[in-house]
């Protein structure tokens, strides 16, 4: 029987400073010494061996009845996970930095979901496109997206693909399955035993026992085949209260979009469509504006009141004979002669679901949550702010009904773990768009970049159970467990609405601090506030030190020598601007592709010693990334100091915490 090694020399050495960059966000380095090379050959001989494990030989006694010509191959690991868009990624990547043993399997060639090329949804969450400037996500999806900023600066969706792919592969504790789809589970004491995941291009079926189970596949179909508790369409006004809620209930949600991009070239490019393409008059696009079109059309939408999953090829025809139609009236209407050179370069094939199913947790968040009505959460784990965004289940059919109705947050919202683990099954998780949540708040919660940050939140939590042999029910009870993995998440850059580091072990948290300079309003000691992000204008939590000739730096002193062998950094990285993958121009106008300016580029950390002189630990060149996390060999010391050389373009070095480790 395969396993999945729990630790491996990368999970040390995730990271290069000096004169490189890589992906991740860790650095190791020796105590006065330059950082040590991460060996990548032998990284690559690490991943090539995950990938032959996929593959081992497989006796005909191994086989299953039912299923004579394929493989079975066995694993067992700490955390499996079903379903690989940005949740899933973030759930399995948490979990395994975190020393789990993790299986992910995505029933598709490429991770990303609704964000990857196959579908081309932008990502957003609780900034909501700028209308709350400096609410953008911090922890795995703001690396991601740095990453894909920096990697991908001409914004192309399968190099997107490509930079998830990476994440995920060069993690040490993930085995990845690819165009592998999980189809049974089985049980023991209403538990999840293991999982069968078959992949028909291999010809194996992956049989998996773990310890801990995430549904991150938007359909819960993990949920339905172990019999956890589904819900589907949305409720009625008295089922919880919601002003928002539609009187009755019913079986429609909101439908499903594809997308398509298009190209201005040189000649007119003429179009003739499909016979079974509709067609599309002035009157049907009522409230459906066409301005550019470059990007398609969200509104686009049909299906909402079919299964989004049952249905699927009716809607997928559906929603490409709306395209190949309102493509037909852009540039044969006459309406838009500006179109002549016009041409689609690209059409999805895979329906972009907004709804299908949501499994019931414990808690089910409503709007009062969402509004922030009802107390705050004991168990709050990750933020979400999308406006309630409710689309009719009739979509395109119906011209006469705006495509959406969004009303806006006044704030953003804490999100409860208890709402991302099943009322039923004790071990099985979910992260995405079908956590527990009433349909008035799922219009809000169902966006990308919040789904990510629970699957950040899912995925350290089935860490810490497989760890200590509990499951999530418990890990709520445990107050004193919970309020452990509240820390660890902020320490890992998720952002939780009035919960700040208090994290006993850091020592900065004792320390004075002192700077080169302040500018504006910012002060040295905003580094150990225990918040890391401001809103535009204000300077409450971070530390900006004017760039001289020689830099600036930033020194933690204590009146007695401590031992060191962690420094943890927060950089800034411009949470007052949209950060996303888009095919509009005017969309990407507003973003910086490559480096964000506002980043420390070169530092260096040092350490004061016995004869006080400071000594180097960690010296980082090109760096772009918002948290740097940097181990040595333990060093007895009074202060350290952090020089910057250089930003990516900002006049002040920005840095929102200085955490400090024995």
């Amino acid at each position: 029987m395969a396993s999945i090694d729990r630790f491996s020399r990368r999970n040390f050495l995730t990271g290069m400073g000096a004169a490189a960059s890589t992906i991740g966000y860790s650095l190791v380095v020796q105590a006065d010494e330059m950082p040590a090379e991460p060996f990548p050959e032998q990284e690559a001989d690490d991943i090539r061996k995950k990938m032959d494990d996929l593959s081992p030989e497989s006796s005909v006694a191994n086989r299953i009845a039912t299923e004579p010509n394929m493989r079975v191959v066995d694993f067992e690991c700490d955390f499996f996970v079903a379903g690989g868009g940005l949740a899933g990624v973030c759930a399995a990547i948490a979990a395994a930095r975190e020393g789990a043993s993790v299986i992910l399997a995505q029933d598709r060639s490429r991770l990303g979901g609704n964000a990857s090329s196959e579908v081309r949804m932008h990502i957003v969450g609780a900034d909501h496109h700028g209308g709350r400037p400096g609410w953008r996500e911090g922890g795995l999806v703001e690396e991601i997206r740095l990453e894909n900023a920096v990697q991908n600066p001409k914004s192309n969706w399968e190099m997107f693909d490509f930079v998830l792919y990476d994440k995920v592969v060069s993690e040490p504790n993930i085995q990845l399955l690819l165009d592998s789809s999980l189809y049974a589970t089985e049980m023991e004491d209403g538990r999840i035993k293991e999982v069968l995941v078959r992949c028909d291009k291999t010809e194996h079926i992956y049989r998996i026992k773990a310890k801990q189970f995430a549904d991150c596949t938007g359909d819960c179909r993990l949920g339905i085949e172990s019999g956890a508790k589904i819900r589907m369409g949305h409720e009625s006004r008295e089922t919880f209260n919601e002003p928002l809620a539609p009187e009755t209930g019913g079986t429609g949600t909101l439908g499903s979009s594809i997308l398509f991009t298009s190209k201005k070239y040189d000649t007119e490019i003429p179009f003739t469509p499909p016979s079974w393409a509709r067609k599309i008059e002035k009157r049907h696009l009522k409230h459906r504006g066409i301005g550019s079109w470059e990007y398609g059309y969200w509104w686009i939408e049909w299906g909402g009141q079919h299964d989004a999953v049952l249905d699927n090829e009716r809607i997928r025809f559906e929603l490409l004979s709306i395209i190949m139609g309102v493509w037909d009236y852009i540039k044969n209407s006459g309406n838009h002669p500006e179109s002549a050179n016009w041409a689609m370069d690209w059409v999805g094939m895979i329906p972009g679901k907004r709804a299908s199913r949501r499994m019931d947790g414990p808690h089910v968040l409503t709007q009062h949550d969402l509004m922030n009505l009802n107390p705050e959460f004991d168990d709050a784990a990750a933020i979400g702010g999308w406006p309630f965004d409710n689309h009719p289940p009739e979509g395109f059919d119906d011209p006469e009904i705006p495509p959406f109705v969004s009303i806006k947050m006044a704030d953003t919202y804490n999100m409860p773990l208890r709402s991302f683990y099943s009322a039923n099954v004790p071990n099985l998780f979910m992260a995405g768009r079908n956590i527990s949540v009433s349909h008035v708040a799922f219009g809000s919660t169902r966006v990308m970049a919040t789904c990510a940050v629970a699957g950040q939140a899912v995925g350290t939590a089935a860490a810490m159970c497989a760890k200590n042999g509990i499951d999530p029910q418990a890990l709520y009870d445990d107050k004193k467990t919970l309020w452990a993995y509240q820390q660890l998440l902020l320490r890992n850059d998720q952002t939780i609405r009035n919960v700040c580091n208090e994290d006993p072990n850091d020592l900065a948290l004792r320390a004075s601090v002192t700077a080169s300079g302040e500018a504006e309003s910012s002060k040295a000691s905003h580094i150990t506030t225990g918040y890391v992000r401001d809103v535009p204008g204000e300077w409450a939590n971070r530390w900006g030190g004017p760039m001289t000739d020689a830099g600036a730096w930033i020194q933690l002193a204590w009146k007695e020598a401590q031992s060191l062998s962690e420094v943890q950094l927060t950089f800034d990285t411009g949470f007052h601007r949209e950060l996303t993958l888009s095919e509009q121009t005017a969309r990407q106008n507003k973003m910086v592709a490559g480096p964000q300016p506002e980043t420390v580029k070169d530092y260096a950390i040092e350490y004061r010693k016995a004869d006080n002189t400071f000594a180097p630990l960690a010296e980082v060149q090109g760096n772009y990334l918002r948290l740097r996390r940097h181990r040595f060999d333990s060093v007895k010391t009074n202060a350290i100091r952090i020089r910057v050389a250089a930003t990516n373009g900002g006049k002040e070095a920005r840095i929102y915490e200085v955490r400090c480790y024995a």
